[in-house]
């Protein structure tokens, strides 16, 4: 289908979907509703409501964003279709998964880039930095990572006025850091004071993908919870 009946379409999708899709820019709509997208990745669209989250970030046709650790690239398809040709995703993985991620990305606006426990660097300055149920390993004991350091070089990676975007699973009020070691989780506290500390001003906050009914005591990937999971989504902006 042409891009102007992708549109179109797009359009027809938020009028018929009420207030909920109100304020989806269509580009994020169609990306949504793009008919390429793997079966895998729509039938989770209800759990992980991207469409709210790349509106709540404010990615535009055009744009320049790095992914941190993509996983298998639910949302690096959606940002390559929201920002367009004239956009480009850095999709930052391991420095030993760089060639695969390379194969795979070949011919499209994604480029793999490494990150590492000690380095990461945007070949270029980019609009938004995004991380999906990955910023708790920061703090996974095995990694041995400097939580400062990276987020000071995510800082580095935004041009000012950029947008930190940040959603993670949430742990209890008041746990401890080491809950992301046996959880898979993280105390939202605990990730505003560190990215604040790094230079970012804490701007807003999302529900879309909050559950009350999780008990934030299980494991994420527990059976009874997996996919439901309570997360935050928390917005961050670099001065400028």
């Amino acid at each position: 289908m042409k891009p102007n009946l992708w549109l179109a379409a797009a359009a027809v999708l938020v009028l018929s979907a009420g207030a909920a899709w109100a304020e989806i820019p269509l580009y994020i709509a169609a990306a949504v509703a793009d008919a390429g997208r793997p079966a895998e990745d729509v039938a989770r669209d209800g759990a992980r409501k991207p469409a709210e989250m790349l509106e709540f970030a404010g990615v535009k046709p055009g744009d320049k964003v790095a992914e941190l650790l993509p996983g298998r690239g639910y949302f690096s398809r959606l940002l390559s279709k929201a920002v367009g040709p004239g956009g480009r995703i850095y999709t930052a993985v391991p420095a030993g998964d760089l060639e695969k991620a390379a194969t795979a990305a070949a011919g499209g606006n994604i480029t793999p880039i490494a990150i590492s426990a000690t380095a990461f660097k945007t070949p270029e300055p980019v609009d938004l930095v995004f991380t999906a149920q990955n910023y708790h390993d920061f703090h996974l004991k095995r990694l041995n990572l400097d939580v400062a350091t990276m987020n000071r070089a995510l800082f580095d990676a935004l041009k000012p006025g950029g947008v930190l975007l940040i959603i993670d699973h949430a742990a209890l009020a008041g746990a401890p850091v080491d809950t992301a070691d046996a959880l898979h989780r993280i105390d939202p506290a605990i990730v505003r004071r560190e990215v604040e500390a790094a230079g970012f001003k804490f701007e807003a906050e999302n529900d879309a993908v909050r559950n009350p009914a999780d008990p934030k005591t299980l494991n994420v990937f527990d059976p009874a919870i997996r996919g439901h999971t309570d997360q935050f989504v928390y917005k961050f902006r670099k001065p400028g």
